[in-house]
């Protein structure tokens, strides 16, 4: 996954969840502006902030080898 498909993921689900970027801003605990440099794929986002929005959204990060398999603990399931 890229920076840029992450982007487009929440931006997604925020509409999905009829918000702005605002509120979305508002309930994950982050600016307005943090919410519009993710959604457009900027590199330098910060990794807990970006969890932070994606648990508002109900959406979990999970880690996925390169050859498909669910990292869990740093064991492939």
């Amino acid at each position: 996954m890229t920076v840029e498909h992450l982007g487009l993921l929440v931006k997604k689900h925020r509409k999905l969840a009829g918000l702005n970027q605002t509120d979305l801003a508002m309930v994950s605990g982050t600016a307005t502006r943090f919410i519009s440099n993710l959604e457009n794929g900027k590199q330098s986002c910060e990794i807990g902030k970006v969890m932070a929005v994606c648990q508002s959204l109900g959406l979990e990060l999970v880690p996925i080898s390169k050859n498909g398999e669910v990292v869990r603990d740093g064991k492939n399931t």
